[in-house]
């Protein structure tokens, strides 16, 4: 350990090449691994006719990505600009495929070329961000709604060819989604919740090896993994599967936005959105606690809105009408708020700076409804915490 201090610089570190210690990979291992993610495949189209615009925002997707995608005979037109590994994104105004700017350069070329799909993996490339060509204009997907209609894909091709297991697991996150929830009991699959952080998911997947089937692991932060072979979040992985399943819609004349609007006539509409509050320094530090303390002190209550069930993650129990119950979750200072008309508030504050995340998500039979209720709710919220 006293030899690490005096490391001056970590990328020039003498060392004996022909030590039995160090075990040298080379690109066959990633013909290992791009093997294992072909066998993922759900449908074997003959036809691919859709343009895939892809980026990796200057990281580790553009090495292995365009390669699987061509071989699997998919069109994709890699964003050349932001193909370079750059540690400082030259070529993006964000490397983050949560935001917006993260798109702008590949909204660009998808609209010069016509592209149908855009499909952008952060740097470590484990998360994907996706935009659909729907009636002429490029419409985001959420972290939320990617999960789900991959979710969907996966579950109803293994019904459609009778390959679903008995005892097969399906993993979430307590800030993720409730559709995801839904559809994958809707397909007689179970449900493991977790907290945020695929850690936790990787965890539990490990602990039904020997009694269930691993069938998709998701977070509404852009992350999935859709076989455990590995055992993080896979952005290799899901960019396959948004191919092969734009591909599957589009032999029926649907895109993945017509998709996902059939999916909210099957199980209601979802709508989800988190809201940061960042403070500073010890102060801010203080007033998250204290609204932390508010709340688990207080309760959340709203009018109109009927509070059915209280997860503290802290204390480890779970409030109902009709008694406290334990709560199966790691010990971690997170609130949950369940409404009887199926919405849900969740507060986490971050463990390493003054920054507090309050995640919402609404159920409602359209869009529009379901927009309004999400407003409500926010507004409601937010005037609760100013005043604290």
């Amino acid at each position: 350990i006293s030899r690490i201090g005096h490391i001056v610089n970590y990328f020039d570190i003498a060392y004996d090449e022909s030590s039995p210690l160090i075990e040298w990979i080379d690109g066959s291992f990633d013909e290992v691994y791009l093997n294992r993610v072909k066998k993922i495949e759900l449908e074997n189209f003959e036809h691919k006719p859709l343009k895939l615009v892809y980026s990796p925002l200057h990281g580790a997707g553009g090495t292995l990505i365009p390669k699987l995608l061509t071989d699997l005979g998919y069109q994709v037109y890699p964003l050349e600009s932001q193909m370079v590994v750059d540690p400082l994104f030259g070529a993006t105004l964000s490397s983050n495929p949560e935001e917006k700017l993260a798109y702008e350069g590949a909204l660009e070329y998808a609209t010069q070329i016509d592209a149908d799909l855009i499909l952008v993996t952060d740097p470590d490339a484990d998360r994907l961000g996706v935009m659909v060509k729907h009636h002429g204009k490029y419409e985001f997907l959420t972290g939320n709604q990617t999960a789900s209609l991959t979710l969907h894909y996966v579950l109803s091709r293994r019904k459609a060819q009778n390959i679903m297991p008995e005892n097969g697991y399906v993993f979430t996150t307590n800030v993720t989604t409730p559709l995801v929830d839904k559809i994958a009991k809707s397909f007689g699959a179970k449900v493991e919740t977790t907290l945020t952080g695929f850690k936790f998911i990787g965890e539990q997947a490990k602990l039904i090896e020997e009694t269930g089937t691993y069938l998709f692991g998701c977070e509404e932060s852009y992350g999935s993994l859709i076989s455990d072979f590995v055992r993080d979040k896979d952005a290799v992985q899901a960019v396959y599967m948004l191919a092969e399943m734009a591909t599957f819609a589009n032999e029926s004349g649907q895109t993945l936005i017509d998709y996902m609007q059939d999916v909210y006539q099957t199980y209601g509409y979802y709508l989800e959105e988190t809201i940061n509050i960042n403070l500073s320094g010890i102060e801010g530090t203080a007033k998250i606690e204290k609204i932390m303390q508010h709340f688990r002190t207080y309760r959340l209550s709203i009018k109109n809105k009927e509070l059915v069930q209280i997860d503290d993650c802290l204390l480890g129990s779970t409030w109902t009408k009709t008694g406290n119950l334990d709560l199966n979750l790691p010990t971690s200072n997170v609130l949950k708020f369940y409404y009887r008309d199926g919405s849900w508030v969740v507060f986490i504050p971050s463990g390493t700076e003054p920054k507090l995340k309050i995640y919402f998500s609404v159920k409602a039979q359209d869009k529009s409804d379901a927009m309004d209720a999400l407003e409500n709710y926010k507004i409601v919220v937010m005037g609760l915490v100013n005043q604290i």
